[in-house]
């Protein structure tokens, strides 16, 4: 597996949660890439697409990852904004840099997961209802799927319930070291 591995897939998938496992578990480097965009530009992803709106924030976000790209170390696991894979030709630059992994859920697990969290930090998704959550969710998700399913791999956690990261965290790791 070429490295590094970056986590894509929806908000709310695990791809930070996991992450931090994973790496914490392979003894790797872990960046949240929404958290060193806030080191970068001294506010958070909210803060900037509320300030700036998301087309700038979308270029300040590619400029991150291709920076980070340049740090001298291999073993790290990237978690990306969810909607960074689907922006102009993020998705190719990933696959060029590493070995991106899909976090593939239901839209209904989605939404029940991130009903969970404060979702005051997710701008779109502010004030929303779970019902609403998963009216909003789902055809995005549907449009972004094109662009996430390109990733190097696809681990498909629709049948999991929405409290599982400790199994995508063992998921990604046999596939990470080939060990079962």
């Amino acid at each position: 597996m070429e490295l590094p591995v970056y986590l894509v897939g929806y908000m709310g998938a695990g791809k930070t949660t996991a992450g931090k496992m994973l790496a914490e578990k392979l003894g790797w480097h872990f960046v949240d890439l929404d958290e060193a965009f806030k080191e970068i530009h001294g506010m958070s992803t909210a803060d900037y697409i509320r300030t700036y709106g998301m087309e700038e924030f979308r270029k300040k976000e590619k400029y991150v990852v291709e920076d980070l790209a340049e740090l001298p170390y291999e073993k790290v696991i990237y978690a990306t904004g969810g909607g960074y894979p689907c922006w102009e030709d993020n998705m190719e630059c990933l696959l060029e840099l590493g070995t991106s992994i899909y976090i593939r859920w239901k839209p209904e697990h989605l939404a029940k997961r991130l009903s969970l969290t404060d979702l005051s930090e997710r701008p779109v998704l502010k004030g929303r209802t779970e019902k609403e959550l998963l009216s909003f969710i789902a055809p995005q998700l549907e449009a972004r799927e094109p662009f996430y399913a390109m990733a190097n791999h696809i681990l498909d956690v629709t049948d999991c319930d929405e409290q599982s990261d400790k199994r995508i965290v063992e998921e990604l790791y046999c596939l990470i070291t080939g060990n079962k």
